[in-house]
């Protein structure tokens, strides 16, 4: 008997995230379509692997970092969706090494990378 088994979504950025999975704040789960990531009990990164704009690194931060945050990493753009997140796309040329210097300011704890995660509300119970 042959059971089917869902598919694991491969990331082209996967490579990314590997300096982190070891410290000790490290988690991740699937989330609509994507990998988030979490460090540091913030939603830091998620890997995205689609059409654009859904192909590369998604960056959650608060509004008031974007501008320093694309001062640093040249190839950031704000996402074209969700405009209050920065985004990564995988075809930039650079992407190799921002996504890794990014990935470093995660594992540091660099303030402006990460969103608070929001309480999920309890459904009603019948």
């Amino acid at each position: 008997m042959t059971f089917s088994s869902k598919k694991k979504k491969k990331y082209p950025l996967r490579w990314v995230v590997e300096s982190l999975v070891e410290e000790p704040s490290y988690l991740e789960r699937p989330m609509f379509g994507c990998l988030a990531i979490y460090m540091h009990g913030r939603l830091s990164l998620l890997l995205t692997s689609g059409e654009e704009p859904w192909n590369g690194l998604l960056i959650p931060t608060e509004h008031q970092f974007h501008e320093g945050i694309r001062k640093d990493f040249n190839d950031v753009v704000q996402h074209p969706v969700l405009k209050k997140w920065l985004y990564l796309p995988e075809a930039s040329e650079g992407v190799e090494s921002e996504a890794s210097d990014i990935a470093e300011a995660v594992r540091m704890n660099d303030q402006r990378f990460g969103v608070e995660p929001k309480e999920r509300k309890r459904g009603k119970t019948r």
